[in-house]
Formats: C-alpha cells, sequence, structure tokens
C-alpha cells in the first residue's frame, strides 16, 4: 500500500477496527431544531437536505431495511468491507427524546452486519445524557460523532442562519471527547465573505478541537434555497466560489492539509451532489477521486505532507 502524504480516513479506521470499513448512510427520520421551531423555523440557507440522502433512504420503511438496501447498493459498486457502520446522516440525529434514540440506535447496531455507529448531529443539540448513552454503547460497538460545525467565523455562522456559534461547537466537542468518543466535524469552505485568508486562519482554530476526523465541503449552491437567492442577488458576497476554479480549489486544500494537525484523519477533500439539484460548485463536475488524487499529486511535487506548516497557536474568539 502506497504511502499518503496526509492522514486518511480510511486507513485510520482500519488501525482501529482491523479492516476495511465502508459507512452505511442511513435516515433516522428525525428532523432539525432548526427548521421545527425549537431554535428556528428558516434552516440553514445553504441546506438541502435532498442533496445528500441516498435514494434508498427514501424508499426503505424500517432501519433494518435501510440497512440492507445500503448493502446491496455498495455491494453492487464493488465497496464490500470487512466493517459496516451505520452512519445516521440525514437531519440532526440527536434530536430527540432519550428513549427515541436509544430505540434507533439500538435497531441499528442490533442489525448482524453493524459494527458500530457514526452519529451525525450539531453541536448545539447535544447533552450529557446522550453522551453517556452513546458512551455505553461504545463499550461494545464502535461508535463516533461528527458534528456539523461549517465555520469557525461568528460572523459566517450567523449569515447564514446557522443557529449556533462556534463556542458551541467546542464545547460539545470537549464534552464528547471526555467520554473518549472519537469526534469528527464537518466544514463547508467558500460560505459568504470568507476569502482565501479567512479560511487558512481559521485552521488553528480548527487544530485546537483536537478532531479525529474531518471532511470539507466546497460550497455548492442548490436551487431552492435562501442562498441561492443570495447567490443571484449579491454575487460579490461569494469571494472563494465566484473567483475559485478546480486548480485553484486544489492549491487551496494543499495550503489547509499543510497547516492542518496531522493527527486529524481526513475523510473528505469536497461532496458532491446530484446535478440537477445544483446551480453552482466550484469543482464543475470534477470526480471526487479525480480531485482526491490531484491533491495527491500536488502534495507530492511540493514534497509537502499533512502538517508540515502546522504550528500551535493561542485560540482566540
Amino acid at each position: 500500500m502506497e504511502q499518503l502524504p496526509y492522514n486518511d480516513y480510511g486507513r485510520a479506521m482500519r488501525k482501529i477496527l482491523g479492516g476495511r470499513v465502508q459507512k452505511l448512510a442511513i435516515d433516522a427520520g428525525l428532523g432539525c431544531p432548526n427548521r421545527d421551531g425549537t431554535i428556528g423555523v428558516e434552516g440553514c440557507t445553504f441546506c438541502l437536505n435532498e442533496a445528500f440522502s441516498p435514494s434508498y433512504c427514501r424508499t426503505q420503511p424500517s432501519m433494518h431495511s435501510q440497512i440492507d438496501a445500503a448493502l446491496d447498493f455498495h455491494s453492487q459498486r464493488g465497496r464490500n468491507a470487512d466493517f459496516y457502520l451505520a452512519y445516521f446522516q440525514t437531519g440532526t440525529n440527536t434530536h430527540a427524546s432519550i428513549d427515541t434514540l436509544e430505540r434507533l440506535y439500538h435497531e441499528a447496531i442490533n442489525h448482524p452486519a453493524i459494527s458500530g455507529i457514526i452519529i451525525g448531529t450539531r453541536p448545539d443539540c447535544i447533552n450529557s445524557e446522550i453522551l453517556q448513552l452513546l458512551h455505553h454503547i461504545s463499550q461494545n460497538k464502535y461508535v463516533a460523532i461528527e458534528y456539523g460545525i461549517e465555520s469557525t467565523n461568528d460572523r459566517t455562522l450567523q449569515h447564514v442562519n446557522r443557529g449556533h456559534d462556534f463556542l458551541s461547537a467546542i464545547r460539545a466537542i470537549e464534552q464528547t471527547k471526555a467520554l473518549d468518543i472519537p469526534v469528527g466535524a464537518h466544514f463547508i469552505i467558500g460560505l459568504p465573505n470568507e476569502s482565501k485568508s479567512d479560511v487558512l486562519d481559521s485552521i488553528h482554530h480548527i487544530n485546537a478541537l483536537h478532531l479525529d476526523f474531518i471532511k470539507f465541503h466546497q460550497l455548492q449552491i442548490y436551487a431552492n434555497t435562501a442562498m441561492a437567492k443570495e447567490w443571484k442577488e449579491h454575487p460579490e458576497h461569494f469571494i472563494l466560489s465566484q473567483s475559485t476554479n478546480a486548480e485553484e480549489y486544489v492549491d487551496l486544500m494543499v495550503d489547509i492539509i499543510r497547516h492542518l494537525r496531522p493527527t486529524t484523519a481526513i475523510e473528505r477533500f469536497a461532496s458532491q451532489a446530484p446535478r440537477h439539484l445544483l446551480i453552482h460548485s466550484p469543482l464543475r463536475g470534477i470526480r471526487l477521486d479525480t480531485l482526491r488524487n490531484n491533491i495527491i499529486e500536488r502534495l507530492s511535487a511540493l514534497n509537502a505532507t499533512q502538517g508540515d506548516l502546522y504550528s500551535v497557536k493561542p485560540q482566540t474568539l
């Protein structure tokens, strides 16, 4: 197996579980507190759930049937694995009563093919009771939490109507790590009014979180969202998305990787969505495996690796 110039999530998970790992996205039918009135009703300006929900989630009535459909989906594409993790992806998967969450989590781990669960949620939708439940499950199954943070900049979070600040993320991650639950986070590259220097400046805040794994997503503008309206009416807000093409995105991602804490495993450099839902993406249809290969080639050409420019800086908010 060739050596990579960055800490690859798939390889990191092989070391943890002892074999090839495949995540199976499932939809537990849980909503979002930023849409149901708990904290808001309009949701994040960039969000369109169907852009990242696999079709089998919408056609299968039960958790077990979704998992069976997901196994078949990946098997047909040659993605067989030694270990399968049920990935609670759609919605906010801690946004329910503790009894409901316990039922859903156990329904997933009781499927004979499932070796663990990964819970996708918001940093403002976690508490000690839920963390204790997940800690208990982790004694017998692999458990991790993915927090959608999106930006370290409070002005940006407010602008996109995220409904939480960055301090909420810091607290949620600290509480999660205190129970030895692996924790990851999502960040979007190119949100309104964020420049390249803003993105690079945010990396020391990300490093201070001591994340186990991380996902980066390029900003994609989806039809019928509030951000699509902003894109049309205020294109000047989109500093990076307007000016960045695929090659420049590779350069930016290389800079990010070189400044990123080397112990944080990178799961994704970008995301993809059905083209009929997209108004704009700076990658303009480039395949994710091609993007990954281009990033590796650029790092190798520079004789660079993840964290070779990493430095500890004081965290300020």
